[in-house]
């Protein structure tokens, strides 16, 4: 990757630092007995929220079925609405088979687990404390009195302002590197029909062969395309980086050379594997 690279896309995440943090007066020192009562608040909301969500009943995804939809422009306009202006939305056999597993399978469902809950939300705390001793700028963190009540939500009105400033700065160099990957994309000479194919985000890598072509499949369950199956004639592989399989496409960057094509590809996964792959032509199908 030229541009796209993986400290841009950590960068990326760097852009903002004081969101969902708020200042809290007694932050500025080291105190157990505040850290243990913000611990218990936010656990309890944490329960809380999750007990709802595994008592949800999946029944409500049923009431959409035979609703009678109006079309946007006529349900605003003051108009009379007409039958022609309505549909009645009828759910796919397969969606309404889904919903009738889901179900039966919460029909069955045994008591919420509120001790497993509990150890779930203190190891994701425990997680997201290492993240942020890492990842934080090092004189950031070193101004943090307590680091857990930090990853609680709560810092000084001094660490806040730096983390805004911090974020700023992030974002303005953030934008200037995809200002200037966008200025090379659009200067290379690539056919419509060949880039508009290559969005792939988020889809899961299933299969890679490599050989007198590349050959990538994907699951596209968690993307925003259908397209299941890239193909790269005659390739030369430049780069190949960390188990592709199972990792998730994350960005692309596409460059014209003169012998064809040159594709970087940045996936998301165990240390974000790469792949830069020289070829003459690229296809892109849903099989």
């Amino acid at each position: 990757m030229r541009y796209l690279t993986k400290e841009w896309y950590e960068l990326c995440q760097q852009t903002h630092l004081h969101f969902g943090l708020r200042v809290h007066n007694r932050a500025y020192e080291f105190d157990e007995n505040l850290f243990l009562r913000l611990y218990k608040r936010k656990e309890k909301a944490h329960v809380k929220q999750e007990r709802e969500l595994y008592n949800l009943d999946p029944r409500y995804m049923l009431e959409h079925d035979g609703q009678v939809l109006t079309r946007v422009d006529k349900a605003f306009s003051g108009e009379e609405v007409t039958e022609e202006d309505q549909i009645v939305y009828h759910m796919p056999p397969e969606e309404r088979a889904h919903i009738e597993k889901r179900i039966a399978e919460y029909d069955v469902r045994p008591p919420f687990d509120e001790k497993k809950c509990k150890e779930e939300y203190k190891e994701s705390m425990e997680w997201n404390i290492q993240y942020k001793t890492e990842n934080l700028p090092q004189e950031i963190v070193e101004q943090i009195a307590d680091i857990r009540v930090f990853t609680l939500g709560y810092c000084t009105r001094e660490v806040m302002r730096k983390l805004k400033k911090q974020s700023a700065e992030n974002r303005r160099e953030m934008e200037r590197v995809s200002d200037e990957y966008r200025e090379d994309i659009v200067a290379q000479d690539i056919p419509y029909d060949i880039y508009s194919q290559i969005h792939f985000h988020d889809c899961t890598v299933t299969e890679l062969l490599t050989g007198d072509e590349v050959v990538i499949r994907f699951d596209t369950r968690g993307g925003f395309t259908n397209i299941n199956k890239l193909t790269l004639v005659a390739p030369e592989i430049i780069k190949h980086e960390g188990e592709i399989v199972g990792s998730y496409w994350l960005y692309q960057e596409l460059y014209r050379i003169e012998s064809g094509y040159e594709l970087h590809v940045l996936f998301g996964g165990a240390n974000m594997p790469e792949l830069i792959v020289r070829c003459a032509d690229i296809l892109a199908e849903e099989e």
